[in-house]
């Protein structure tokens, strides 16, 4: 009987005292990298303790390009992360910020005890039919387990649909969220970090899974526009007839209808939505995958997307303006909120476009603060990238003028 007591005492005591997971954040906008370097990783270990962090990312502007391996250095050496990631961005997010095209490096850290981690860095080489891709880690090919992966590309070096094929073979529906390095203009100038390493080619990224659950939102930013269409006569990326009409033809029919006014504001911001399921009778805003237009004939009639196109396929005029992306960013964070309140977000990633910020909404710091409004004061780190990588309908995808967010609970 006492050793019955015995047991059970020992049983509760682990329970109430089994770690926790922990997420903070810290910002650091001084110059000197030694300095940044001391007070991000301060706050960080005043905040979590003294014992090692799990996960660590660090994002940070050109500024800092020369001077990241000093950055490095200070934050190993006070939270001894088991995994460090991170890479160059044009402009960073942390804390309740948005610091566009200024001096500031944020570092996000995590605890996830009983959490597996995985780090990656895959490179690629071209050949006639494609790619080649090293670096898999061994053992995550057809896993038991349903892996979330947080990935950094290169955006000069990485075929990102074939890194989203390879995760779909391997990894059948495990979502990938995360943004491409911005702020380089050429092969070699952008920066990606992979605990001591800092790579300048490929994808860095990490597979994680356990008692975590990792929530991924996908705000595209637009509004649909006029009548959906199927695609009567496409040729690879460019959409030659809609519904048996010249597609510039059915576009200046769409902009028209708009009126004068509206019609020449929406050509600034016009995108195409392509629909997952062209069966549907009715198409809402989140039924459409976004892609750009890249320019358009006026001899045959057909305008290019910046993605493939089939016959047969449903697409539909959208526009992109500040207000439809604040309305759609809300909206999905105000149903993630009702549909998980009671297992509640406590540290998140944010991945914006350089395409948004003070360029795009009338007020600075506007996707960072919707996100605050609508989960509370949580530790949030990222940056504004040059191609966002999210999930929608279930399929992995890179977007562009998109926020892609990934919510840890």
């Amino acid at each position: 009987m006492v050793d019955k007591f015995l047991e059970r005492l020992l049983d509760s005591f682990a329970m109430n005292h089994e770690p926790t997971m922990q997420y903070q954040v810290a910002v650091s906008r001084h110059t000197n990298p030694d300095q940044a370097g001391q007070e991000l990783g301060m706050a960080l270990r005043a905040s979590m303790g003294k014992d090692p962090v799990d996960v660590a990312f660090i994002f940070y502007p050109p500024y800092y390009k020369d001077m990241i391996s000093q950055l490095l250095s200070h934050i190993h050496e006070t939270l001894s992360p088991r995994v460090l990631l991170g890479c160059m961005g044009e402009s960073i997010i942390g804390m309740d910020k948005e610091f566009e095209e200024t001096t500031a490096v944020t570092v996000w850290a995590a605890r996830l005890p009983h959490c597996h981690l995985v780090p990656m860095h895959l490179t690629f080489d071209e050949v006639e039919h494609g790619y080649i891709m090293d670096g898999w880690p061994e053992g995550l090919d057809h896993s038991a387990e349903h892996p979330t992966f947080i990935l950094l590309a290169d955006p000069f070096s990485t075929p990102m649909n074939e890194v989203f094929s390879q995760i779909e073979q391997r990894c059948p529906g495990a979502p990938a969220i995360g943004g491409v390095a911005s702020g380089g203009t050429d092969l070699g100038e952008s920066q990606l970090v992979l605990n001591n390493d800092i790579i300048q080619t490929g994808l860095v990224g990490i597979a994680m899974w356990g008692p975590l659950s990792i929530r991924t939102i996908v705000s595209q930013g637009c509004q649909p526009i006029g009548e959906p269409y199927v695609v009567t006569r496409a040729e690879r990326y460019i959409v030659y007839e809609l519904g048996g009409m010249p597609t510039l033809e059915r576009l200046q029919a769409t902009l028209d209808a708009l009126g004068p006014e509206r019609g020449k504001q929406a050509t600034m911001g016009l995108q195409v939505g392509v629909a997952f399921n062209e069966h549907r009778h009715q198409f809402n805003r989140g039924d459409f995958l976004i892609r750009g237009i890249m320019g358009a004939d006026q001899q045959s009639g057909g305008i290019a997307l910046s993605d493939l196109i089939e016959e047969g396929q449903t697409i539909q005029f959208h526009l992109r303006d500040s207000a439809a992306a604040s309305e759609e960013l809300n909206l999905l964070l105000a149903q993630e909120r009702d549909q998980f309140s009671k297992a509640p977000p406590k540290g998140a990633l944010l991945f914006s476009c350089h395409g948004r910020g003070r360029r795009f909404f009338p007020h600075p710091h506007h996707d960072i603060e919707a996100v605050l409004h609508q989960t509370g004061h949580i530790p949030i780190a990222g940056f504004f990238a040059a191609g966002e990588i999210g999930p929608v309908a279930g399929k992995n995808f890179i977007h562009g003028y998109t926020a892609s967010l990934a919510l840890f609970s």
